[in-house]
């Protein structure tokens, strides 16, 4: 699910008018026409076309009836520069399944790489415009989408919420752009003290340069236990969890050795380049750096992390002051944020909690890229705007980013239609889920490893995320209006 360092390129895993350059069709005999069908022609039809901005899409009705319903996918986060085909769902195997269940698939590739959400938003609104005037208005649209793509599905719902039924954001950055960043700038603010003074940490004016300097000092702090205290505080500062790769089993919860080496993976594999490279494409888009860390007290923010107990034990071991190291980070000069580029970031996007249709998010437990403290933070402005009851959150007990099955994903599509036909939640308890999952056959219970499948068990699991350590809300439109 996640490739190594520089070679990274894309995460699964942010004008209503603007017009249109309609591409050929595909498969079957569909034309990009107002009388088009979509299903029914014995075979998947496929379109391409091009949009005004130069994003390309991809819509897929299928061979049998269609049901009414059309999912808009938004896909992850793809390296600046990188190749950035459409899509319009996350894997083939959920492809078949949805396609043979009569549903509708489409998602555009947006017209820009990196934190690309604010041409991701219009993109696909612009691809759902594509789809009504080529084969009418479905009768149900459901945003879903992975990573970078879950934060801009839960931005569509909250800045055009009359397109949307129903919303499934999977291993979403849900506490927004602004929180996101403020807490990578926390880890790598800490990285710089402590072990290597020469990174930027904004403004980076090198950042291949930069990210080559990261990559070596954190390979030497990984060869002494002095080095390793300090990297398990860096992870602690973004609640990174000591679980790396997918199928793996867990490290006990007091083997603080095994879980800063994956935590040392996280950073190696994973992190970094979004830390030391990518920040240098976000700052550009924002015109100046969105992220500050001025007021945080780094004394009272470690003990609420998920790590605090790893760190401790680990500075022990060391025989380090874990106080003199935090107290370091405390009276260190702070970084400042450029105000316009804070309100860009905001836009683009950050989380009022005014959702009006159902949210089902999914995420692992073990995401260390975006970790599932996320879903606090969500949950949490969506209960303060006084909207909980329209949302439900899952989890997948399993290391990974985006580290789903066909058979998990398909089982979180079966429980938000269930909402949708209902108008109520039932959500089946995770033993009833993974029962569900299961039943759907082996063909679904895989986890891609590589360019084999292995057979994976469903792992839906009990869990509740610790608290956010650095949110960011923006004021509820629902506030705003009643008070």
């Amino acid at each position: 699910m996640v490739q190594s360092g520089k070679r990274l390129t894309r995460l699964a895993g942010v004008a209503l008018a603007a017009g249109l350059v309609i591409g050929g069709v595909t498969g079957g005999s569909a034309t990009a026409s107002a009388s088009a069908s979509c299903g029914g022609s014995g075979a998947v039809t496929t379109l391409n076309g091009t949009l005004a901005d130069g994003a390309t899409y991809l819509i897929q009705c299928p061979g049998g009836a269609w049901n009414g319903t059309l999912y808009l996918y938004s896909h992850g986060y793809v390296t600046p520069g990188a190749a950035n085909p459409a899509e319009d769902v996350g894997d083939p195997i959920t492809a078949s399944w949805m396609l043979a269940h009569g549903y509708a698939l489409a998602g555009s590739s947006y017209a820009t790489t990196g934190w690309a959400i604010q041409q991701a938003l219009p993109d696909q609104i612009n691809t759902l415009n594509t789809f009504d005037s080529t084969y009418g208005t479905p009768k149900t649209t459901v945003a879903w989408g992975h990573s970078l793509g879950g934060i801009i599905t839960a931005g569509l719902i909250q800045d055009y919420p009359s397109r949307f039924d129903a919303a499934l954001p999977m291993c979403g950055v849900l506490s927004g752009g602004v929180a996101t960043w403020n807490t990578a700038l926390d880890g790598a603010f800490a990285f710089q003290k402590l072990i290597d003074p020469s990174v930027q940490l904004v403004n980076i004016t090198n950042p291949t340069a930069n990210l080559e300097n990261a990559e070596a000092a954190v390979a030497a702090a990984q060869q002494t236990a002095a080095g390793r205290a300090r990297l398990a505080l860096v992870a602690a500062l973004a609640d990174i969890p000591g679980w790396f790769t997918p199928l793996s089993a867990e490290p006990g919860a007091t083997d603080y050795t095994a879980q800063e080496a994956n935590q040392y993976l996280w950073f190696t594999q994973v992190t970094f380049p979004f830390i030391f490279d990518f920040r240098a494409d976000l700052e550009a888009k924002a015109g100046g750096n969105p992220s500050w860390n001025t007021g945080v007290n780094y004394s009272s923010d470690l003990p609420k992390s998920a790590d605090a107990s790893e760190v401790k034990a680990l500075y022990s071991g060391a025989g380090l002051s874990l106080g003199h190291d935090v107290q370091t980070l405390n009276l260190s000069k702070r970084i400042t944020a450029k105000p316009t580029a804070v309100a860009w970031l905001a836009k683009n996007i950050s989380f009022d909690g005014d959702i009006s249709v159902p949210v089902l998010t999914m995420h692992t437990t073990g995401d260390g890229l975006v970790v599932p403290e996320n879903e606090q933070a969500y949950k949490a402005v969506v209960d303060q705007a006084g909207h909980g009851a329209l949302l439900r959150q899952i989890f997948v007990n399993r290391a990974g980013h985006c580290a789903f099955t066909p058979a998990e994903t398909i089982t979180a599509v079966q429980t938000l239609e269930n909402r949708l036909s209902t108008g109520k939640w039932n959500v089946p308890d995770p033993a009833a889920m993974n029962a569900d999952a299961a039943a759907l056959g082996p063909q679904f219970n895989v986890y891609t490893q590589g360019t084999s499948l292995v057979p994976t068990a469903p792992a839906f699991i009990n869990y509740t995320p610790a608290r956010y350590l650095r949110p960011f809300d923006l004021p509820s439109r629902h506030w705003r209006f009643t008070q």
